[in-house]
């Protein structure tokens, strides 16, 4: 564990608390590399209400004036975004559109954002909260699927400069801890090395968790639930002290605002065990960089500096995983590596390059499963302890 405990006491000697946005923004003037940028930060109700007032008001200045019913919503197109190197992670640029009532096209688009700013109101002024799916189902033949309230509520947040989580909306529980690690939810003790098999789902709302506690010495990130049982049952926090967690495949919002508080709050490093595949690379890449579709929140939902443990494509022939473990690349997977080739967060690891090319060179890929064809407990009394114990991660 003696790597382990050195990269801890690295991480706990950095002073310097990560850069915002705005400051950078300060440093180089009011643009990022030439180009104006926005990101939200958590506001409380009360500010939240004085900008719905203020575009409610706004907007009726323009019907007055004969400019028409419209909203300006920042666009999160993929070609207004960009990666910020200092920060290290995805921004959203600050191109904007107008979303028109008079305009066909949009008309009904408008209908669904008057809805539900009309219920970040009400949830606002209520001081509770309610989960996507509550939102959605208040009127759905308005929205017809989750899927469009769901990408009106991002607009909104962009809109207002605001984190969804300031708008009292919160994601259905999805991933789970356990292991070193006590903290407060609501004022109840959770103490995660008492949870069994399944581990602690993460609390959606984490205004409620406080005075996280832990003698670990790393947070293991796992991509699969599969893999985060066989940890949690062979009690593998006992042996290696750690809080292990799981977003259960692509992470959701609390999994990754949870991830993030732990690393702040504790100072211990994060290691990522994921399937040696683009897909496992690429969930990886958002918990550290962020997702496009949420890269005006990255501030609050990225954790920099993952290290990659496992399982990276040269761990297949170091440790001799047999052909029949191992899987083909289909073309979508091919596809998707070379796509992650050209990703800016990728280019500045050249480590994470290495292994990103063998594995297109060889076309080759294996999931954390391949590693049971040694034995079920291969992966906590062999591979892990192997890693841990000559500091292998990239």
């Amino acid at each position: 564990m003696k790597h382990v405990e050195r990269l801890a006491k690295q991480l706990r000697s950095e002073k310097a608390p990560e850069k915002s946005l705005a400051e950078l923004q300060e440093v180089q003037g009011s643009s990022v590399h030439g180009l104006t940028c926005r990101e939200v930060v958590e506001r409380p109700s009360d500010e939240i209400l004085e900008r719905v007032a203020e575009m409610v008001f706004k907007m009726v200045q323009n019907i007055m004036n004969g400019n028409g019913f419209s909203y300006e919503v920042p666009s999160r197109a993929r070609n207004n975004q960009m990666y910020v190197p200092e920060l290290d992670r995805n921004v959203l640029k600050d191109n904007v559109s107008a979303r028109a009532f008079a305009n066909v096209s949009t008309s009904r688009k408008v209908a669904i954002t008057t809805k539900v700013l009309q219920l970040v109101q009400n949830l606002c002024l209520g001081g509770i909260n309610v989960t996507k799916r509550d939102l959605f189902y208040t009127d759905v033949k308005l929205f017809k699927t989750q899927t469009e309230s769901d990408a009106v509520l991002e607009d909104i947040s962009c809109m207002l400069g605001c984190t969804r989580s300031s708008l009292h909306v919160v994601a259905s529980e999805k991933g789970v801890v356990v292991g070193n690690l006590r903290f407060r939810e609501d004022g109840d003790e959770i103490d995660c090395s008492k949870m069994g098999v399944g581990g602690k789902a993460i609390p959606p709302n984490m205004d409620r968790v406080a005075d996280l506690r832990s003698e670990a010495k790393f947070i293991l990130l796992v991509e699969k639930d599969a893999a985060f049982m066989r940890l949690a049952e062979d009690r593998f926090y006992n042996k290696y002290p750690c809080v292990i967690i799981t977003g259960k495949g692509s992470p959701d919002v609390a999994t990754r605002l949870f991830l993030k508080r732990m690393k702040q709050t504790l100072k211990i490093p994060v290691l990522g065990l994921v399937d040696s595949d683009p897909y496992g690379l690429k969930i990886l890449s958002v918990y550290m960089s962020g997702s496009k579709n949420m890269s005006y929140d990255s501030a609050s939902l990225t954790t920099p500096d993952i290290k990659w443990l496992g399982v990276r494509p040269s761990d297949l022939d170091r440790y001799n995983i047999p052909e029949q473990c191992r899987l083909d690349m289909e073309p979508t997977d091919i596809k998707t590596g070379q796509q992650l080739l050209q990703e800016d967060f990728i280019k500045a690891n050249p480590e994470w390059i290495k292994e990103l090319e063998l594995m297109l060179k060889t076309k080759t890929k294996a999931e954390i499963q391949s590693l049971s064809s040694f034995g079920f407990q291969y992966l906590t009394q062999v591979y892990l302890p192997r890693k841990l114990r000559e500091g292998d991660w990239i």
